[in-house]
């Protein structure tokens, strides 16, 4: 057990394993995403195991996960629910290729929970389900561009892999944002059918719309920017947003891969009571094991319905997945699962605030307590667009981090994203995260 939570056993066994894999794994790892430190170490960690909230590494150490696989692992990890539902389909079989009687229950609870689900079709990632939104959002309007918003995170595939993360040198005007590939091997054509507009501005977005009348077939965005560290809509802006999709006839997608269910059990639509045309679905939809959906209108799904618009998948909502997806529904689905996760994080935001207000650290605790943030802005003021998140002081939010993780507390190494709560944090371990987060501050402040 962690008990005062220091990781006392150092990570060299994670060294090791990282100077194996850079011999077979192309730079030893096998997501952009995991090529962190481990404080200030040039390796990532490697988990071994992990029940409940909690996680161990091959070395030994415990950690309070509020990682939680990117926020997949919502129940936490090994819950009992969800290793009872599927140790049956283990021995019965775990993909077929063929439609299975899961997927349809899945689909059936999911038209219940999400407000704007007429219909749903399965996927593998978020990636794929932002992918398959767009395709129907274009064969419904017979249109070809997407507007986007800068900063803003829809999957690694070329279809949006656009302005995610620009350099500041790149971004271009703040009101009409250039549209920068996030990666080398993106076609120019792709690029040249994406629209970037800056976040929470009705003027710009306006500007943008008219500018583009009669090209634009979505406009997509994450309701609860989590790969903007959280940054929240402004008041109204999400209503702007549906009004202004609805005058244009242009279909308005919310990327709902992290803030579905978790936020809510109708997820960020419920939370806010504004309803997209589609929504994209991924982490904690299958409580840990890869599955995705998109689903919205009869109108704009029907082009699927009828094979007039195509799209596939071999492992596609297979009964392994989608039965793990029904037992992770079905507890979110409880009101109390999703409001004890927003009790528990907002305890720890409160937490953060009130030790940096201590210490006399500016920084920023944005977003809800089922996921949040700590930036630290000059001024300890909230984002509100992706560029204030260039003026935040990385260094120090990496220090942050870093003294978290000395005593043991796992949070995500990009200051970008933000923190998960899972269902599993247990009175002990919210108590010991609280600890944790006072000794950080009182380490960044020198005191």
């Amino acid at each position: 057990m962690i008990g005062d939570i220091q990781a006392p056993n150092g990570t060299d066994g994670s060294r090791v394993w990282y100077e194996r894999a850079r011999k077979s794994l192309a730079g030893g790892i096998s997501s952009s995403a995991r090529l962190t430190s481990t404080g200030p170490h040039p390796y990532p960690l490697y988990m071994a195991e992990g029940r409940g909230a909690r996680i161990r590494d091959v070395d030994g150490n415990e950690y309070i996960d509020y990682l939680a696989a990117y926020g997949s692992a919502v129940l936490g990890h090994a819950p009992a629910v969800l290793t009872e539902a599927l140790e049956p389909v283990l021995h019965s079989g775990t993909m077929f290729g063929t439609c299975n009687t899961a997927e349809v229950e899945l689909a059936e609870l999911m038209r219940e929970m999400v407000p704007c689900a007429d219909l749903v079709r399965f996927a593998n990632s978020g990636s794929e389900a932002v992918q398959g939104a767009v395709r129907a959002a274009r064969g419904h309007t017979g249109r070809t561009k997407v507007l986007k918003f800068e900063g803003h995170y829809h999957g690694w595939t070329d279809v949006l892999a656009v302005s995610n993360r620009p350099a500041a040198d790149d971004a271009g005007p703040y009101d009409r944002p250039h549209a920068v590939p996030h990666s080398p091997g993106i076609p120019d054509g792709v690029v040249d059918d994406v629209v970037v507009c800056p976040w929470n501005d009705p003027a710009a977005l306006r500007a943008a719309l008219d500018a583009h009348r009669g090209e634009l077939a979505a406009v997509i965005c994450e309701p609860i920017v989590a790969n903007n560290a959280c940054t929240m809509p402004a008041p109204g802006f999400l209503e702007v947003l549906r009004q202004e999709c609805t005058r244009h006839g242009i279909v308005l997608i919310f990327d709902e891969i992290c803030t579905g269910f978790r936020t809510a059990p109708g997820g960020a639509q419920a939370l806010f009571g504004v309803v997209p045309d589609l929504a994209t679905y991924a982490k904690a939809l299958g409580g840990g094991l890869p599955i995705a959906a998109f689903a919205g209108r009869r109108e704009v799904m029907e082009a699927l319905a009828t094979g007039r618009v195509k799209h596939g998948g071999t492992y596609n909502a297979s009964p392994l997945c989608a039965t793990a997806a029904l037992a992770t529904l079905r507890e979110l689905r409880r009101p109390e699962v999703t409001e004890n996760i927003d009790t528990v994080g907002r305890q720890i935001m409160e937490t953060v605030r009130r030790a940096a207000h201590d210490r006399g650290v500016p920084c920023a605790v944005q977003g809800v307590g089922a996921m949040f943030q700590v930036v630290f802005t000059p001024s300890g003021t909230p984002t509100t667009q992706y560029r204030d998140l260039l003026n935040a002081d990385t260094a120090r939010y990496a220090a942050f981090r870093h003294e978290l993780l000395k005593r043991g507390v796992h949070v995500n190494a990009y200051g970008s994203a933000c923190w998960f709560v899972s269902a599993a944090v247990t009175a002990d371990d919210l108590s010991a995260t609280c600890k944790a987060v006072e000794e950080a501050f009182a380490a960044l402040s020198g005191s």
